[in-house]
């Protein structure tokens, strides 16, 4: 008897973890965010895992962006895809066209217990993300716009008291830093999405037809119809023969030009400053692009980067109040301040930028408010609200091959806008057959 009792109050113990009162609901979330950014994305998921306990998220990283999207949509059609993806904003297009297989923020939302407003977002970052008729379909979570980057030293050495604000200025500067011996006065990374993608947007001029490729399936490409942008690369691949600009690489390749000294600006994502922190032994700071005064007198507002959470279809309805309160925790002013500050990225919602701003982040660390200044100077028209162009991955590719043919002395610059554009055309074409 004593042995049964004890047996059966051990059982009843042992039992009270494993009981199904207590199990979690698990929720897959796939991204590409590695090194110091997968151990942020990670703290942030075990931030929610500790916050309550019906759900369980459990993070994957896939590789990069490309390597991660090819994976779920493998996983998709194998019937194993999971709950949550991140998908990098040149691939919105390409989960828009996958009919059935995503089910948008908005409805993941709308369905679940919880209190959500889309308006808390950013307006230039939720416009991206959304219908035309403001349904917002993944949740925006690392976002980035690109930035001036400057080293402060050396242009106080060249005499440059102010940092540029337009490309005249830009070129002025080259002229100064040559003239103390110094060459390379800028370089960029990440060349469509900064030179061709953003320099329309900051002057309100569109890249494509049917507002960026929102409107419907028969956008094309018009950016090369552009004088402003077609007589600026050619400045710049002047520039390159001159030693004053150095092409440095397709993505962020180019940094250590600017980390190392080399390069005295460079433009590119905001979401660097946490690598130029640790890499910059000098004084530099971050401004908003340069404005080409032969395009506006003054800029419109920049367009985003980074990635966005797409939720996947063939899920139970438990598991998307788990992913919708994951969400909601994503969201949170505390939770996306902290990740602001850490890496760059902007906070998506208003909320964190003010919380930001309370605790004092921004004149610590004087610049590092550029990015949401940017996106935020102006309500986004048509031009300046984002892209939506089906096959983008590659026709980024295509622009990059152009461009660096221009770089390297090989074609003008009309020359190298209008072959990017008729090619880019054709992809187009592709992509509206195959999603018509």
């Amino acid at each position: 008897m004593t042995f049964a009792r004890t047996t059966t109050a051990l059982a009843t113990v042992l039992g009270l973890g494993a009981g199904p009162a207590l199990a979690q609901t698990e929720i897959q979330f796939w991204h590409a965010m590695g090194g110091a950014l997968g151990e942020k994305t990670e703290e942030i998921v075990a931030g929610f895992n500790e916050s309550q306990d019906d759900f369980v998220v459990v993070p994957t990283y896939k590789g990069n962006y490309t390597e991660n999207m090819t994976a779920a949509i493998a996983a998709f059609r194998a019937g194993e895809q999971p709950h949550i993806v991140q998908v990098f904003e040149v691939g919105t297009a390409t989960m828009m066209s996958a009919e059935g297989a995503v089910k948008p923020v908005y409805e993941v939302m709308g369905d679940a217990d919880i209190e959500w407003d889309a308006d808390a977002y950013l307006p230039a970052v939720r416009s991206y993300y959304s219908t035309p008729e403001g349904q917002m379909l993944s949740l925006p979570f690392n976002s980035s716009t690109p930035v001036l980057w400057y080293n402060e030293t050396l242009l106080n050495e060249a005499g440059i008291a102010e940092v540029p604000q337009t490309w005249d200025e830009m070129f002025a500067a080259a002229a100064a830093l040559q003239e103390i011996g110094h060459d390379c006065a800028f370089s960029f990374g990440w060349q469509s999405w900064v030179m061709i993608e953003n320099y329309l947007a900051w002057h309100d001029q569109p890249i494509g037809t049917m507002e960026n490729g929102f409107a419907g399936l028969g956008t094309e490409l018009v950016f090369d119809e552009s004088e402003s942008l077609t007589d600026l690369l050619q400045r710049i691949a002047d520039a390159a023969q001159e030693g004053t600009f150095q092409y440095g690489g397709r993505r962020g390749d180019s940094l250590p030009l600017f980390t190392e000294g080399e390069c005295a600006m460079w433009m590119n994502s905001s979401a660097y400053y946490a690598g130029i922190s640790d890499q910059a032994e000098f004084e530099f700071g971050q401004a908003m692009l340069p404005v080409d005064t032969s395009a506006a007198e003054a800029p419109q507002n920049s367009i985003i980067g980074g990635a966005t959470l797409w939720v996947l279809e063939g899920h139970e309805a438990e598991e998307y109040q788990g992913v919708a309160e994951f969400f909601d925790y994503m969201s949170r002013p505390d939770v996306q301040a902290d990740w602001h500050q850490s890496t760059g990225y902007v906070p998506i919602t208003t909320a964190a930028w003010e919380l930001s701003q309370e605790q004092g982040f921004y004149e610590q660390e004087p610049g590092t408010d550029t990015a949401i200044k940017q996106l935020s100077l102006n309500e986004p028209t048509a031009n300046s609200a984002g892209l939506r162009f089906g096959n983008f991955v590659q026709i980024r590719d295509i622009i990059n091959e152009e461009l660096e043919d221009l770089w390297a002395g090989n074609q003008s610059a009309e020359e190298a806008l209008q072959s990017a554009a008729e090619r880019g055309n054709a992809l187009l074409r592709e992509f509206e057959a195959a999603n018509s």
